[in-house]
């Protein structure tokens, strides 16, 4: 390889690498617009609103979403065949999410958090493409498995009452059912490699394809209880409708590729949940949901992050100063 190509390929790895933290900026930014449409006495009132008990249990259905999610990279790093420090890996995780919760194109923005962290773990770019790439189908299949039980759980209403709306529905939730069967028939069945420029995915083994739906079902529904806990003490709703509900308004809020599913999830929620309600409380809870499922995990992560970059800074420091330490001795001597 060249000297120009050798430079170029270090400048890229750069940009990429300090990618990840502009998409840091675009979540902070996103989340802003999200709540800046609401006064700071609204957003007060819709919290203390809701029973502190009722907060305190949203608040720990949203770290366990976090410990689901972060279970994507350890899925992945079983997909590679690559060993971790259980620790690095639930810190890649919820810092990679929070990120691309908030700034949405999670492959893009979430991918990018990961190669910054990742490459100072000695991880190779392909490695960390594959990880991404895996990350993403257990999504994708959860999200099949979800449309599924969501068009089982919610009502009718919700699909409109044309039949271009029903047909509509139902098509997308034949096509979730073929898109399932397909994808763990093709884990039990097919052993060749995809070989995609130069990069070589292997199917994952059925059993790592299980655990991708359970762990993908299970991020969005401690997502769901954190809405849901903030919700009932307004609404009467049963658990299995609010799902159904829920899991429909925030699939077609992901596929919209809207940041965070700005407006898309809260429009689609209070259309299709059942009854008639107060307009002002439906919108509090989905404010409380924001701050504890958006807002709380990018402060933390974003407080953990400047914290690992300042240790690493630091520890960079001090070995560059016990090296001038060190050769300044050799010349004495």
């Amino acid at each position: 390889m060249g000297r120009a190509a050798l430079k170029t390929k270090r400048l890229l790895k750069k940009m990429i690498s300090w990618a990840g933290l502009f998409f840091f900026v675009v979540a902070a930014y996103m989340l802003y617009v999200q709540l800046s449409k609401y006064s700071w006495e609204e957003i007060r009132d819709a919290l203390f609103s809701i029973p502190s008990r009722n907060l305190l249990w949203a608040c720990l259905a949203s770290f366990f979403g976090y410990v689901a999610l972060s279970s994507y990279d350890y899925l992945a790093l079983r997909y590679i065949k690559r060993k971790l420090a259980a620790w690095k890996w639930i810190f890649a995780g919820v810092i990679g999410f929070s990120v691309s919760n908030n700034a949405g194109h999670a492959i893009v923005s979430g991918g990018t958090i990961r190669y910054r962290l990742y490459t100072r773990w000695r991880f190779h770019g392909a490695e960390i493409v594959k990880m991404v790439t895996f990350s993403g189908f257990t999504y994708l299949v959860a999200c099949f498995f979800l449309i599924i039980m969501g068009y089982i759980l919610t009502p009718n209403h919700a699909f409109g009452e044309g039949s271009v709306s029903k047909m509509t529905t139902l098509s997308v939730t034949v096509v979730s059912v073929i898109g399932l069967l397909v994808y763990f028939g093709a884990s039990l069945f097919y052993k060749k490699p995809f070989v995609i420029k130069g990069i070589e995915f292997d199917m994952p083994s059925f059993k790592m394809a299980l655990a991708q739906v359970f762990i993908g079902a299970a991020d969005i529904l401690m997502a769901s209880l954190v809405l849901y806990f903030s919700l009932i003490p307004f609404v009467d709703i049963s658990f299995d409708t609010f799902m159904g509900v829920f899991i429909i308004a925030q699939v077609l809020g992901v596929f919209s590729q809207v940041p965070g599913g700005l407006g898309v999830f809260e429009g689609l929620f209070m259309y299709i949940i059942p009854g008639e309600h107060n307009q002002a409380t439906l919108f509090g809870a989905l404010i409380a949901y924001r701050i504890i499922y958006y807002l709380l995990p990018l402060v933390f992560s974003a407080i953990i992050l400047i914290s690992y970059e300042s240790y690493l800074k630091f520890v960079r420091k001090q070995r560059l100063e016990k090296l001038k330490l060190f050769k300044a001795e050799n010349v004495k001597e």
